[in-house]
Order: C-alpha cells, then structure tokens, then sequence
C-alpha cells in the first residue's frame, strides 16, 4: 500500500513539473544506474565457457531443467526470495527454448486458413481516476479487420459471449477462433463457439507469438495512441477505440498486407499540375491521412 501510494504521489508530481526537470531526474537515476552496474559487475563467459555450454546443450537436451534448479539455489544462497518458476520463466526467455518443428507446423496452419481464422483478447487500460478498464477486441487473420470493439470494468463470462454475438454473427464465415488460456474466457465461451460451428483453439501457454496478429495490434493501438492520451473513463476510451479502429482500416497502411489498408484503400491518381498534398487529421490531429486536394 505504500509503495502504492509513492507511486502515485510521484505520478501527479511529474505533472507540475516543467520538462527539463524531468529530464534531469531521469538523468540522475540512469547515473544511478550506471554505479549500481559498475560495483556489481555482470560476468563474462571465456570461450571455453561458450563451447562447453554449446556441446552440454546438444548432448543433454533437459539440461535447463536441471539449471533451473541450480541457479534457483544460488539465487536462495545470495539471500534473495524469489519463486523456482520465476526463474523458469526468465531462463526459458533468454533461452528462446521452443520446439521448431511445432512452431513450423502452427505457421503453416495459420497461412493456409487465414481467411477463416478469427481471434479475440483481452488488453487493459488505466484511465485518469486509476481504474482498471479491460478493452476486448476481435480481429480476423486475413486482412486484419478489427471486428468489435469494446470496454468495460467487470469482464464477465456472459458479457464477453455477448461481445463475440454481436462481432461473430449467424452466418460466420469464419471456422477456427483462437484465444489465450485466459480464465476469463471459460465454459460458456468456448460452448457459445461450438453452437456457432466455429472451433476454438487455445494457444500455449506464455506463447503471445502463436497469435501474433491479435499481439500486434494490441501493440499499435497502445505506440500510436495510448501512449499519448489518457482515457477519462471507459466512454472516453470506448471513443478513442472506435476513432483508431476508423483510421487504422482505412487510412493507415500495413507492410504485412503489401503497404495496403484492411479496407482496401484506393490508390490515388497523381495530379498532372504540380500541387501539394492535403493533411487530413485523425483521432484529434494524432495521426493523418494524406490525399491530393481536388482541382478548383
């Protein structure tokens, strides 16, 4: 509660402060930093260290598995609390462990049935007052359209089956739906599926690249417009969604979908007279869409 309450002292006494000041606070504490990396110095491997871990890693494919435990032990002995799977979970992180040929085999089912893949997650928000609003989206695989959009503080099991009623209607031209292990999306959710005739697919657990399209979006959404504005409430925020969406498929270009919009933006004709081009400003001037003006 404590370290709570710091926080967010600090939070609203950054907003006084004019921006210099931040900027020096923010140098002195990376100063900091760099003593703290000087006196407790990271260390180096030899190349005898490299080619011992490399011929152990091919020889003895649990290897990790027992690192894990002896790392986790060292870690006790410095006198540090911290959890066997938390270091898992770091080790296997670095690592990058995972099996290349499911990988290759999950990529390919999701090029060869794009078109009738759909996915849905769930991403939180902070508004000004420190509630926690949970955004639900569902976007389709093939040309990355946002399909619904919404928000709400109390993400139940009937609300969200509601959500995906009004994003997946009869008939749905879509057959495979993939979501997280998420609690959130339980029973209810994966039945309502079913009697749509759609199969849902969970992902791996802490596997964000198996659905990567749902990832990336969640990742623009917050570059390109949360990182700048801070929702009022879940009005506000339901508001900025549905602006982004509106400029997101039809005005911002996608190199995944060879420099084209999900709506399919025309290509304008370039003029013959010389002219400039006109700046049409979106979500409140945060972005623009840029076209050539018509002739007088």
């Amino acid at each position: 509660m404590v370290t709570l309450a710091r926080a967010v002292v600090a939070y609203l006494r950054s907003l006084f402060l004019p921006r210099h000041k931040l900027a020096l606070e923010a140098v002195a504490l990376r100063q900091q930093l760099a003593v703290f990396k000087r006196k407790q110095p990271r260390p180096k491997l030899d190349r005898l260290d490299r080619l011992f871990w490399i011929v152990l890693r091919r020889l003895w494919e649990v290897w990790s598995e027992a690192l894990i435990i002896v790392i986790h032990g060292e870690v006790i002995q410095l006198g540090c609390e911290i959890s066997e799977p938390t270091v898992s979970r770091y080790l296997h992180n670095l690592n990058g462990c995972r099996d290349e040929g499911r990988a290759k085999r999950w990529l390919a089912f999701l090029n060869n049935h794009r078109e009738v893949i759909a996915t849905f997650d769930f991403f939180t928000v902070p508004s000004l007052t420190f509630r926690t609003l949970y955004c639900f989206f569902v976007i389709e695989h093939g040309r990355r359209r946002i399909l619904h959009f919404n928000v709400t503080e109390h993400p139940a099991s009937d609300w969200i089956v509601q959500q995906l009623r009004e994003a997946l209607p009869l008939p749905c031209p879509y057959r495979y739906v993939l979501f997280d292990r998420d609690t959130k999306f339980g029973g209810d959710v994966v039945a309502f599926l079913h009697a749509s005739a759609m199969k849902p697919i969970r992902t791996s657990v802490r596997s964000p690249w198996q659905n990567g399209v749902a990832e990336r979006w969640v990742g623009s959404v917050r570059r390109e417009v949360l990182d700048h504005v801070i929702p009022l409430n879940d009005q506000h925020l339901r508001r900025l969604g549905r602006e982004y969406i509106a400029y997101y498929q039809e005005d911002r270009t996608h190199i995944g979908l060879e420099k084209t919009t999900p709506a399919g933006r025309p290509v304008e004709p370039r003029p013959t007279e010389p002219r400039q081009p006109r700046a049409l400003p979106r979500i409140g001037g945060l972005h623009h869409r840029y076209t050539w003006p018509t002739a007088a």
